[in-house]
């Protein structure tokens, strides 16, 4: 280990954090002296263990002494990470940790409630708002859509009723009751029971819908009776009142319930998420009457300030509410003079809240999230964004003695929202605290005072601290793939681009803050769309180019997959435009997002692939597993005849420790190898189903050498930067930016025949720039397949070597959602008004750290 981080003998050093023996995941008993009170900054290739020593290990170690002053009781509310591998670590600060992830899976969770600026808000109005004549004081709390006291009544804070329709029920009204016409009801025997009981009653299941009696199809959807009738299943009306006379015993009794009351009950009482998503599909939702969608009662609604009642004053971006507060913060609103002459309290706390307000936004506009909204929801935020807010808060929390641990606060960020973020970071420091973060983006890493650059690869071929210390003594360590990005970024060179096949042209654009928008995007090329956060990039193609072009192809578009309660998210913005020409050139749509490839550890790369099907054949091909008629799907942990009975194919048990996380032990019967004795007995050149399962991508393309069909999913995988990972490693193991490449890797390996248009939001999150290289070689190969590449991205790197670039802006919110540059690269960096242009032209000529 290079760089100034001996101590004296055998002794402490003051003002560092000393780590001895730490084995983390993949980190080699390492020992490393990091200093408090300044910015540091864990550098390496994905994969090398750098989370797994800022987070794994200092992280973990400082929550686990936290925990062990809190009682136990209390302990079990905590979501406690497990207990570090490191014989011991010195000198550590409490620690609060900002990492990387999705926003609460309920739209009541929303940019005000994380930042706290919702309850002062509330204050502000209770205590300082404009009354109507005669109407009491309300509490804070009736200011919240989430409290009984605030929410309306008629929709419950949720600002939508909802309901199911004769529309919503019965999409197809030309069909009978018999041929389901009511889309609605249960499928399978459920269905076929209430049609039967309907049999009984008289009412007439062969007509088409739309032919039966107003009368008798109202009754049938919207009757809350629930009747209990005889059930004679399979026959008919006449047969049925025959049975009936000759008091022949029924198939079973059989109660009936109305198609609405069926939706609606079933929505509230469910426990499965499936038939809650379901059901949810026959449900209309409309603005609630009462209070017009502010979620509010009427009586909280009739008080404002500033001539704006909160619902409102909610819906504003943060930067109109800076300027909104600001006069009543300085006291040069006209308003507070004349509050100061009646009601001296109230002037003091509309000053009071107004100041602290003007500052907890300034922290927020300076982090370039000014385009966004108190009631924006938290699932509808980039994790990126999410962990802005929390930075923010974290700024004006004015904490002393503490270690904030980031996860890459730079994703998503444009590089002139970075400025704003190191800004944010050195106001922390400045408070006395000590800022530890995970990074790949260079300007972040020279920004640092200390760099832990751990490898020098990645999984089995990292691990180790190749380098502690200042920036500058980085240079000389020549196992480091940071050094040559930091030190060495050559000038990009004079390329040729690329000459489009054809134009993909967009009119009339419409979606958040695009607005009439018209853009061709040029085709058989790679089109990076750049702006800054909040300009309206993703909108333009992660959303609306994806729906309208899988809407030409008549694809579905997969919904995002969401969590929580389906009617409290925010209903789909409407698409608004069209695609005019170029779809002739268009024949697949392939979205690789960073979305996990599965939530279970089940689910893992050599299963998503598809390798693992050809493996299990070699398997099956041997001559013992033929002499013993083992098929294929013997060798699949996920199918009982071959798995481990003990914990059914998981490999590890979970212990449940009462006050203490539980902690995951590898099964005692199967000692984690995932399979039964007789399936293990089984080998392919010397090695069982689950020695394979172990390799590494590399080590298993070595091995399988002579197999075309393993190895060419194995080469592409060691090819988009996987080689370090276990074929059976589990899905709930891996990055965003590790699922994502692992599709495009599976992309990869598909014969392609052209055409196809290829969409990827932020590719390089997560990655180190020497990853970003294999995955440029990556797209580079997409495009000279005949296929077209749009990424939505910040990365200067991915921008310099696109073949076109649509910049978006100038701001964000409002102010952006419209083309300010597009062109090659070359012709982009010298536009005027792009915020994207000065950092292009400076990384085509190349800016290393000096």
């Amino acid at each position: 280990m290079k760089g100034n981080t001996e101590g004296r003998a055998g002794g402490r050093r003051d003002g560092f954090v000393q780590v001895r023996g730490a084995r983390e995941h993949n980190l080699k008993n390492i020992s490393v002296d990091i200093p408090r009170n300044a910015l540091v900054v864990f550098t390496g290739v994905s994969g090398s263990g750098k989370s797994s020593l800022a987070f794994g290990t200092l992280y973990a170690e400082a929550q686990r002494r936290y925990l062990e002053s809190v009682s136990p009781y209390a302990r079990r509310l905590f979501h406690q990470m497990p207990v570090p591998v490191v014989d011991e670590v010195e000198g550590l600060p409490p620690a609060v940790a900002l990492q990387q992830q999705r926003g609460a899976p309920t739209t009541r969770s929303s940019v005000g409630s994380v930042t706290t600026l919702s309850n002062l808000l509330r204050m502000l109005y209770s205590r300082a708002g404009d009354y109507p004549k005669g109407q009491a004081l309300l509490y804070a709390e009736s200011f919240s859509p989430n409290t009984p006291e605030g929410a309306c009544p008629e929709c419950h804070g949720l600002g939508r009723i909802y309901t199911a329709t004769e529309a919503s029920m019965v999409p197809d009204p030309s069909l009978s009751i018999r041929e389901r016409a009511i889309a609605a009801w249960p499928p399978a025997w459920h269905g076929q029971n209430l049609r039967d009981i309907l049999t009984t009653m008289g009412y007439d299941v062969d007509t088409p819908w739309k032919d039966l009696p107003r009368k008798d199809r109202d009754w049938i959807l919207f009757t809350d009776e629930t009747p209990t009738v005889p059930v004679y299943a399979g026959f008919t009306h006449a047969e049925i009142q025959r049975a009936l006379k000759r008091k022949e015993p029924p198939s079973y009794m059989g109660t009936f319930s109305g198609a609405r009351r069926y939706v609606l009950q079933t929505f509230a009482t469910t426990q499965s998420a499936l038939m809650k998503k379901r059901v949810s599909q026959y449900m209309i939702s409309s603005e609630c009457p009462t209070c017009g969608g502010r979620r509010l009662r009427p009586e909280s609604l009739s008080v404002t300030f500033a001539g704006h009642n909160i619902a409102d004053l909610s819906r504003l971006p943060l930067k109109r509410l800076q300027e909104i507060f600001a006069p009543y913060a300085d006291g040069s609103a006209p308003a507070i003079a004349r509050l100061a002459k009646d009601h001296q309290e109230k002037a003091m706390v509309a000053q009071r809240i107004a100041e602290d307000l003007v500052a907890r936004l300034s922290v927020l506009l300076d982090l370039g999230l000014g385009y966004l909204s108190l009631e924006r929801s938290t699932p509808t935020l980039s994790p990126g964004e999410l962990q802005r807010l929390r930075l923010a808060t974290q700024v004006r929390s004015n904490l002393f003695g503490v270690v904030y641990v980031l996860d890459e606060p730079s994703a998503g960020l444009h590089p002139a929202d970075t400025e704003a973020l190191l800004r944010a970071l050195d106001r922390l420091k400045a408070s006395g605290n000590s800022i530890f973060v995970v990074e790949h983006e260079l300007e972040v890493i020279r920004h640092a005072d200390w760099i832990v650059d751990v490898g020098p690869g990645a999984g089995e071929k990292g691990g180790a601290i190749l380098y502690s210390g200042e920036p500058g003594g980085l240079r000389s360590v020549k196992a480091s793939r940071t050094a040559h990005y930091l030190f060495e970024e050559a000038p990009f060179p004079e390329t040729d681009y690329r000459s489009p096949t054809g134009w993909l042209k967009l009119r009339g654009i419409t979606r958040n803050n695009l607005d009439k928008l018209d853009v061709d995007i040029p085709l058989g090329v790679m089109t990076s769309v750049t702006g800054i956060s909040g300009s309206g990039k993703s909108s333009l193609v992660s959303q609306v180019l994806v729906e309208l072009v899988a809407e030409s192809l008549g694809h579905e578009v997969a919904p995002e997959e969401e969590e929580g309660d389906p009617l409290q998210r925010e209903a789909a913005a409407p698409v608004g435009g069209h695609i005019v020409a170029g779809m002739e050139g268009i024949r697949r749509l392939v979205r690789v997002d960073q979305k996990p490839i599965g939530r279970t550890p089940r689910s893992n790369l050599a299963t998503y692939t598809g390798l693992f099907d050809h493996v299990r054949k070699l398997f099956a091909a041997t001559k013992t597993a033929k002499a013993r008629r083992y098929d294929a799907g013997r060798f699949s942990f996920n199918v009982g005849k071959g798995r481990c009975a003990n914990c059914e194919g998981e490999g590890f048990v979970m212990v449940e420790l009462l006050f203490l996380p539980s902690v995951y032990a590898p099964c005692p019967v199967c000692s984690g190898t995932r399979y039964n004795e007789k399936t293990l007995e089984i080998t392919y050149k010397d090695k069982n189903i689950a020695d394979v399962l172990g390799m590494t991508v590399d080590e298993a393309y070595a091995f399988f050498e002579e197999e075309d069909a393993v190895c060419r999913s194995l080469k592409v995988l060691h090819e988009v930067g996987l080689g370090y990972l276990r074929l059976g490693q589990p899905a709930t193991e891996l990055s965003g930016g590790e699922a994502q490449r692992i599709k495009l890797a599976t992309e990869l390996q598909r014969v392609g025949k052209g055409n196809t248009l290829y969409i990827l939001d932020e590719p390089t999150t997560g990655l180190h720039p020497s990853d970003v290289e294999k995955l440029m070689a990556q797209l580079e190969r997409l495009v000279d397949a005949g296929n077209t590449v749009i990424v939505v991205e910040h990365d200067m790197d991915v921008v310099a070597g696109s073949d076109w670039i649509i910049d978006i802006g100038p701001g964000a919110g409002e102010e952006g959602g419209r083309i300010v540059a597009q062109g090659t690269p070359r012709e982009v960096a010298k536009a005027k008004g792009s915020r994207t242009a000065p950092y292009l032209a400076q990384r085509l000529r190349g800016s290393a750290f000096k």
